[in-house]
């Protein structure tokens, strides 16, 4: 007898934007409860939950006595940055093949939006206070993820010639995709000139290289194959999935910038999952930045090492009705940014064939990635209809 199927059976949402009525454990308990709504069963009926947030940490264990669920075969708090929604099913979909549990709820939430302060107020205030080696980067103006990334992505144009125009066509071609979204939060047209107008945040990035600050919550409910099939929603099945941890910021090194963990990451899952990239119809890659978004479809394979700029930029590559369907939700430049959530969700929406306007005809395998660190962390997966 073979290892036992894993499926996603059930996806819930909070509201999610500026919100600021709720708490991060607010969030993620209507992210559950819709989500364990959608799947067509009950809050007792779950029998695992593992959880995850962001930059307010005010989620945690208590979760389960928000929920007032009881009897837990599996409660843990999971923190991989960007790679956790990722990681989270993976770690659930073995919970389930062992035994071990047979429902299980993952969820991510977070509030770092206040009221009248704006979304780069609570990243700044997430780095301050830096002592050590990261003190004195900080004195230096490299305090943040926007530095961070920006020192990456200029070794990359350097290495590679990649440019402005590639990372802003990438911007762009998502701004289309939002544009059909009803969930996203930037809807209104983007041209080139557009990006190219707005201001810098970290040179190379303009404004529209850099993902969105959101509050919300998002979860899923991971159960076998087998009683999916008795559910009510299609069955979004877990065919594949792996992990790499370079764990190489602030070690020098001679790939900075140049290369990520999806490079390992992805061709194990795709083993994983017996399928290969010309099977793969639609991509869901986490884009904290465009340029993660560019090295992570080269480290997958789409093209060669260092011609991701120019390939992505053709026309009829990216976007609406382009040979390569990308972030269709509008990633986390435009959608929304619940961190790994981002792209999971809507790989779950599309697999689903509900994304209704922006609906991709060939949805039959997607392949997800989740990003934490400066690229120290990746977790990629690979779901598929039954």
């Amino acid at each position: 007898m073979g290892q036992k199927r894993t499926a996603i059976a059930g996806l819930g949402l909070s509201d999610i934007g500026k919100v600021y009525s709720y708490s991060a454990t607010e969030f993620a308990a209507i992210a559950v409860r819709n989500a364990v709504a959608d799947a067509g069963i009950s809050l007792g009926d779950v029998d695992g939950l593992i959880m995850s947030g962001g930059l307010s940490q005010g989620l945690g264990l208590n979760l389960q006595g928000a929920l007032g669920v009881t009897d837990l075969n599996l409660l843990t708090h999971m923190q991989g940055y960007g790679s956790t929604a990722a990681q989270m099913v993976q770690y659930a979909s073995m919970a389930v093949q062992s035994g071990m549990a047979e429902t299980i709820a993952i969820v991510w939430a977070d509030d770092p939006l206040k009221e009248n302060r704006g979304g780069s107020a609570a990243y700044k205030s997430a780095s301050e206070g830096s002592t050590g080696w990261r003190g004195l980067l900080a004195s230096s103006g490299i305090y943040s993820a926007n530095t961070y990334y920006a020192l990456a992505a200029r070794r990359h144009m350097r290495k590679y010639g990649t440019t402005s125009d590639h990372l802003g066509a990438i911007a762009v071609a998502q701004r289309k995709w939002a544009m059909m979204n009803p969930l996203a939060q930037l809807r209104t047209p983007l041209t080139l000139e557009d990006y190219h107008a707005s201001r810098y945040i970290s040179e190379p990035f303009h404004l529209f290289d850099c993902c969105l600050v959101s509050n919300g919550g998002i979860a899923l409910v991971i159960t076998s194959l087998e009683r999916a099939r008795l559910l009510p929603q299609p069955p979004v099945e877990v065919l594949g999935w792996a992990q790499a941890h370079p764990g190489r910021t602030g070690v020098r090194n001679d790939d900075f910038g140049l290369t990520s963990g999806a490079a390992t990451a992805g061709p194990a899952a795709l083993k994983m999952a017996d399928t290969s990239l010309d099977e793969i119809d639609l991509v869901e890659v986490y884009d904290c930045y465009s340029y993660t978004a560019l090295v992570t479809l080269e480290d997958y394979g789409f093209c060669d090492k260092g011609e991701g700029g120019p390939f992505l930029a053709q026309p009829g590559v990216l976007g609406p009705g382009g040979s390569l369907a990308v972030n269709t939700g509008g990633g986390q430049l435009s959608s929304y940014y619940l961190w790994g959530m981002t792209p999971l969700s809507e790989a779950v929406i599309q697999a689903r064939g509900q994304a209704g306007e922006r609906q991709v005809s060939r949805h039959d395998r997607v392949l997800v990635s989740g990003n934490g660190g400066t690229l120290d962390h990746h977790a990629t997966l690979v779901l598929g209809t039954v």
